[in-house]
C-alpha cells in the first residue's frame, strides 16, 4: 500500500493523491519544560531504538530561545521526512501545539508524529486537528521504528502495534505494543545533544550534587491508581533494565561528565526490593547521591537492612504519593488497598530513622456528592498534613489539586463526569488561558470545586512552604529560610490562611523554588 504524505490517514483511498515516498530521516524535538533542562530521556531512547537505521537529529527546547528559528532551516534543507515530537501535558503542550501547527502549513509534506502521556491520553484531539498524522502510545523503541520502516517502504501502518491515526474520519487503534527489553537497548546517544550545547548544560547543580543527572531505568508502573495518567498507557506492565546495567551507566556518567548525582525519573523507581538493593550495593562508596519515586505501602514491606544500605549507597529523598490521609479516599483513587493514614504517618518516621527525607505529594479536591462534603475533605486533608508535619516536620510536602486523566472505566473518572466536567475537544482549547493551569494541578476547572476552595488550598500552601521551606532549594540559605518561618509563625499557628500576602510578596522576593511546579532548584552551568 502506498503511503499518503498528507492528510496521513495513514491508508489510501479512491480520492485521495499518492505523494511520494518519505526520507528516512527524523526531526527529534523536545518542547520546553522547565527553566533548568535536564536530559530529554524519552528522545534520547528512541534515538537509540532508531540505531543506524535511521539519520537522527533533535532539537531541545529548553536550551533554544527561538526553537521554530532552529527547526524550519533543518527542515527546509530537505533532508527529513518526519517530524517527531514528545509531549507531556503543561508547558510542552503550549509549545508543541504552534510548531506542530508551522510545521504542517511550511512544509505539509512532512509526517508529524507524537508521543508522550498526552498525546497518548488524548489522541482525538490531537489527531482532528490536522497538524499531527500519528500518535506512537506507551512504549514507541518498537513501534517507531516500525513505523518509519514502513512508511518509507510504502506498506500498511495496520499491523503495527502501539499507533494511533485517523482514517475516514475515526480513529484506528493497532493495540498496545509489547515492552521493550531494556537491557537490549543501545546506549543512549547524548551525542545528539552534544552538537548543539555541552553536555554540562544538561547536568545542574541541586540540593544533590554539584552535577545532577536525570536517569530513567524503567518503563510503566504495575499499579493501577484511578488518578495517574500513566495507567492508561501501560495498563499495569512494567519493565526494567537489571542494577548492573544502570549501576555500570552511574559510573561511567559520573567519570564521563563528572556527575555525582542523579535523579531517577521512573515512574516507580522502587518496585523491586531486590533489583533496589542490588544497585544500592554497587553504589557504595562511590560518591554518589540519589533520588527516586516509590509506593509507601511497597518500601514499608522492605527489610530495615535494604534502608540503610539504601542511604549508605547515597539515597537522599524518596518521592511518594501519599495522595490522602482519609482511607475511604485512598480506596475511592484505587491505591492498591495496602496504603493508609496511619501507615503514611509511620512510614514518614521509619523512613527519616534511617536518614531519607520522605517527599509526600498530597493530591485534594477529589470529587464528592456535596459541596460540604468537598469542603469537609478539603480540611480533613490539611489537618492530616499538620499532624504528620507536628510528628515529622522534615518530612517534604508537595500540595497539588486534583486533574481529572482518562481512565477508563474507574469509579473516580465516572464521578467526574458525573459532576459535569470534560475535557478540551480541540488543541487550540488545551491551549487557550483557562486550560494552561490543568496539568499543573493548580486551576483544574473541576465543576465541584469552588473558586473558595482553590483559594484555600492554595492559601495553605503557602502558608506550610514558608513555615517549612523546602530542603531543596538551596538557594535560600538560612537566614532566608528563618525569615519565611518566622514570618509565617502567626498565620500556622492560628489556622488563618486567608490571603496570606505577606508570605507571597517574601517568597517572590527570595525567589522562593515551589517544587509542586518546578521540581528541584537548580542552577544550570
Amino acid at each position: 500500500m502506498v503511503f499518503l504524505r498528507r492528510p496521513a490517514v495513514a491508508q489510501a483511498d479512491a480520492n485521495t493523491t499518492v505523494a511520494a515516498t518519505p526520507k528516512p530521516a527524523i526531526l527529534l524535538f523536545n518542547p520546553w519544560a522547565t527553566r533548568t533542562c535536564r536530559v530529554p530521556n524519552s528522545l534520547l531512547h528512541i534515538a537509540a531504538a532508531l540505531g543506524g537505521t535511521c539519520e537522527v537529529e533533535l532539537v531541545d527546547g529548553n536550551l533554544e530561545p527561538d526553537p521554530w528559528a532552529v527547526i524550519e532551516p533543518m527542515l527546509a534543507s530537505g533532508r527529513f521526512g518526519f517530524f517527531g515530537c514528545t509531549v507531556m501535558p503543561g508547558p510542552q503542550l503550549r509549545q508543541a501545539v504552534p510548531v506542530a501547527r508551522q510545521v504542517r502549513e511550511r512544509f505539509p509534506g512532512i509526517v508529524t508524529i507524537w508521543g508522550g502521556y498526552f498525546p497518548s491520553n488524548h489522541p482525538q484531539a490531537v489527531l482532528q486537528s490536522g497538524w499531527v498524522d500519528y500518535v506512537v502510545q506507551s512504549a514507541g523503541e518498537g513501534a517507531l521504528p516500525a513505523l518509519l520502516r514502513a512508511l518509507c517502504e510504502g506498506r500498511s501502518t495496520d499491523a503495527i502495534p502501539g499507533l494511533i491515526f485517523q482514517r475516514e474520519g475515526g480513529l484506528v487503534r493497532t493495540g498496545r505494543a509489547p515492552m521493550p527489553d531494556l537491557d537490549l537497548q543501545p546506549p543512549l546517544p547524548l551525542n545528539l545533544l552534544a552538537r548543539r550545547h555541552p553536555i554540562a548544560r544538561y547536568l545542574p547543580r541541586t540540593f544533590l550534587g554539584r552535577r545532577t543527572h536525570a536517569m530513567h531505568t524503567s518503563m510503566g508502573c504495575p499499579f493501577m491508581c484511578a488518578f495517574c495518567a500513566v495507567v492508561p498507557l501501560y495498563q499495569g506492565r512494567w519493565v526494567a533494565r537489571s542494577a548492573e546495567s544502570v549501576a555500570n551507566d552511574v559510573l561511567q556518567m559520573r567519570d564521563a561528565h563528572g556527575v555525582d548525582a542523579i535523579e531517577f525519573t521512573d515512574n516507580n523507581f522502587f518496585v523491586s526490593e531486590k533489583r533496589v538493593r542490588a544497585f544500592a550495593e554497587r553504589m557504595r562508596g562511590q560518591g554518589m547521591t540519589w533520588w527516586g519515586e516509590g509506593r509507601i505501602d511497597t518500601m514499608d514491606r522492605y527489610s530495615d537492612e535494604t534502608l540503610a544500605l539504601m542511604r549508605e549507597a547515597g539515597c537522599r529523598m524518596i518521592f511518594f504519593g501519599a495522595e490522602s490521609g482519609d482511607d475511604e479516599v485512598l480506596a475511592m483513587v484505587d491505591k492498591g488497598g495496602r496504603q493508609s493514614g496511619e501507615q503514611i504517618l509511620r512510614f514518614a518516621a521509619r523512613l527519616l530513622s534511617f536518614g531519607i527525607i520522605p517527599e509526600y505529594s498530597f493530591v485534594l479536591g477529589f470529587p464528592r456528592p456535596t459541596e460540604a462534603q468537598v469542603w469537609s475533605q478539603i480540611q480533613r486533608d490539611i489537618g492530616f498534613i499538620r499532624r504528620l508535619k507536628d510528628q515529622s516536620p522534615a518530612t517534604e510536602i508537595i500540595l497539588y489539586i486534583y486533574s481529572p486523566v482518562p481512565t477508563e472505566g474507574s469509579a473516580l473518572q465516572q464521578s467526574s463526569q458525573a459532576a459535569g466536567f470534560r475535557f478540551p475537544t480541540t488543541l487550540e482549547e488545551w491551549v487557550s488561558p483557562s486550560w494552561a493551569s490543568f496539568d499543573l494541578h493548580r486551576n483544574p476547572l473541576t465543576p465541584w470545586l469552588t473558586p473558595e476552595m482553590v483559594r484555600h488550598i492554595h492559601d495553605f500552601e503557602t502558608v506550610l512552604n514558608a513555615r517549612y521551606p523546602t530542603c531543596t532549594d538551596f538557594s535560600l540559605g538560612n537566614w532566608g529560610r528563618r525569615m519565611m518561618q518566622l514570618a509565617s509563625l502567626p498565620r500556622y499557628w492560628s489556622g488563618v490562611y486567608r490571603r496570606p500576602l505577606e508570605l507571597k510578596v517574601l517568597q517572590r522576593l527570595r525567589r522562593y523554588t515551589r517544587p509542586e511546579v518546578e521540581g528541584f532548584y537548580a542552577e544550570a552551568h
